[in-house]
């Protein structure tokens, strides 16, 4: 069974994550959205709140599973049975750092390949940074980001998100 997985921190998932994850469902037997444990980061969401808005928004597909992580990203791969990890790239300033990425994680597991998978086009400017500021600042995110998650971000910013 060819199994990948997509990691990330998904704070929160976009229609842009789900673009990928739909191509990727394609061409794996198996995908596991990974939702990311970052120390280093100051999550809107908690884990558990993310988790569940990935599930939420994840299409009906049997082969497709959401699951949290922490530890290194080839760790949780290699007890997942993954032959890739799965890296979107939205522009050329996002290359730089996932082939760093790539490269660490093939050194510290050469079984495990990284594919990176360019977003539609339509999605390319699309990052949850900049649909959480939309939102905070009471702007419509409906079309950048599932319902499920259009309601969390309504509920954070006390309903001041546009319908």
């Amino acid at each position: 069974m060819r199994t990948a997985i997509y990691p990330g921190s998904f704070d929160p998932i976009t229609n842009g994550h789900l673009d990928i994850i739909e191509r990727a469902a394609k061409l794996f037997d198996r995908v596991i959205v990974a939702v990311a444990h970052n120390a280093s980061k100051k999550p809107l969401f908690t884990l558990q709140e993310r988790l569940r808005l990935v599930r939420r928004s994840l299409p009906d597909c049997p082969t497709v599973k959401a699951d949290t992580m922490d530890g290194l990203l080839v760790d949780y791969a290699d007890a997942r049975g993954a032959q890739a990890i799965i890296r979107g790239l939205r522009a050329v300033s996002d290359f730089e750092f996932e082939f760093q990425l790539a490269l660490m994680n093939r050194k510290l597991n050469g079984k495990v390949e990284t594919i990176f998978m360019m977003p539609r086009e339509t999605y390319t400017f699309l990052s949850s940074r900049l649909v959480k500021e939309i939102a905070s600042l009471g702007g419509n995110v409906q079309c950048f980001v599932p319902p499920p998650v259009q309601a969390a971000l309504a509920s954070k910013f006390g309903k001041r998100t546009k319908p």
